[in-house]
């Protein structure tokens, strides 16, 4: 573990606080540097200006002096003119959930995937727990991994779900069991092509050794060894193991449960959340984790019977009229709103739209001509949407989520689903798509208590 005299961190958002926490903790002189300045960022610059950081908000320039390391967000564009200057000035750059991980004492279970993650992650976590283990769920989903170290230093697991902006400058990262759940088009407006995407992906693994465990998705199958060097340059060394639906997987879902192909042994996920094809795949990686973990995954079994699924991700809000309402604004992209569709039982009035990631949108088509009766399109990629579709189901471009929710509502019959699954990120309309869901949540609080009155 390196300690360092000085650190400049980009960004004072969640993890930019977190890393600064941690950092002044150890004695480092914190230089932060924000483009923006909003009452949050004002609150945590007065917090953090007591305990001695330095602090430069709506500025986009680096101030002078040397830095050992230069701490990043996420949320931080190639793009931005401050990492611009960062690369220019030669200061080594060092993700913030790395930053946390490198204090970390105890073990640490890393996922990664296109879609599903954080749903993957809260289950491991709690079986985890039920299995007696102190384990805990940061990253991209809980809270930043310096926070989780600061908070749990004693842990016996963190389960951290690791995105591909967070994995974009990982060098030494080392978990001993991550998973990839999945590769599907996402983010391409960030990182380009799908190579390039899933060569960041595979980062995850660049520095296991053979007494890890690499849990990969058979029916998405990524040649790791050719990833891993080409995001690395380093060979691939984990001990790997698959799940999926096909036979050929180590752990395989199938008849409302998973099968461990070496064992013969089921884990019964019948009538849970995970009981379906879809959900069915987190729950065989499940499995394949949780036995990487030195676990028994029967406790995965009691966790899945009490597992709430995430806000905003296939929530179930009611039902009014024969009509049903599900919150599924988490979908981002085309792959999670077809998984969405999947998983319907029922003439599906979609609601999708919003800021467009450069995704071909046609693919969906055949899926919404046999699941959806009508699709209300908002936001920025409304016309694009509508125009790959229009041949296959009824679109109609409403533009907002007021008007969309409420057009599909006249519309619907006892019977129809109403579901949000944007297939777009939020930010054209909305701060995240937690406000996106919340916006739905509460046109669903509305028209139900009126149709009570």
């Amino acid at each position: 573990m390196r300690h360092y005299k000085s650190a400049l961190i980009l960004g004072l958002a969640e993890s930019g606080e977190a890393a600064a926490r941690l950092l002044l903790a150890e004695n480092t002189r914190v230089q932060i540097v924000d483009e923006k300045k909003n009452d949050e960022i004002l609150r945590r610059t007065e917090s953090l200006e007591r305990l001695g950081a330095k602090i430069s908000v709506c500025s986009s320039a680096i101030p002078s002096g040397d830095y050992d390391v230069c701490i990043i967000s996420p949320g931080l564009k190639a793009a931005s003119p401050l990492l611009k200057e960062v690369k220019t000035r030669g200061i080594s750059l060092l993700p913030e959930f790395e930053l946390g991980w490198s204090r970390f004492k105890g073990k640490v279970l890393a996922i990664t995937g296109s879609n599903g993650k954080s749903t993957l992650v809260k289950l491991c976590a709690e079986a985890l727990q039920q299995a007696g283990l102190t384990a805990f769920p940061a990253g991209n989903y809980g809270v930043p991994v310096s926070r989780a170290v600061l908070e749990c230093p004693e842990a016996d697991w963190l389960v951290l779900e690791v995105s591909s902006f967070q994995l974009e400058e990982a060098q030494k990262f080392h978990p001993q069991v991550a998973v990839l759940l999945n590769i599907l088009p996402n983010h391409l407006d960030r990182h380009h092509d799908m190579q390039a995407y899933a060569a960041i992906k595979a980062r995850l693994f660049a520095n296991m050794g053979a007494d890890d465990v690499a849990v990969v998705n058979e029916d998405n199958q990524v040649d790791i060894n050719k990833l891993c060097h080409r995001a690395a340059a380093a060979p691939y060394r984990a001990r790997q193991v698959s799940f999926g639906l096909s036979p050929g997987a180590d752990y395989i879902f199938r008849d409302h449960g998973v099968w461990v192909r070496a064992t013969g042994r089921k884990i019964s996920f019948r009538g849970t959340f995970f009981d379906n094809t879809i959900l069915g795949q987190a729950a065989a990686a499940a499995v394949a984790a949780l036995e990487g973990c030195g676990v028994d995954p029967v406790f995965l079994e009691s966790a899945a019977r009490n597992f709430r699924p995430l806000p905003h991700r296939m929530e179930y809000l009611g039902e009014i009229n024969g009509v049903r309402f599900v919150d599924d604004s988490k979908s981002t992209n085309l792959a999670a709103l077809i998984g969405a569709l999947r998983m319907m039982s029922g003439k599906v009035r979609l609601i999708a739209g919003g800021l467009p990631k450069h995704e071909p949108y046609a693919g969906a088509g055949g899926l919404l001509a046999e699941k959806a009766a009508a699709v209300y399109l908002i936001g920025m990629s409304a016309a694009e949407m509508e125009a790959a579709w229009r041949d296959r189901v009824v679109c109609k471009i409403c533009g907002t989520l007021d008007k969309a929710f409420h057009e599909a509502w006249e519309e619907a019959t006892a019977g129809d689903i109403i579901l949000l699954s944007p297939a777009c990120a939020s930010f054209d309309q909305f701060r995240n798509f937690d406000e996106r869901g919340e916006v739905f949540r509460s046109f669903f609080r509305d028209l139900n208590a009126k149709s009570c009155s």
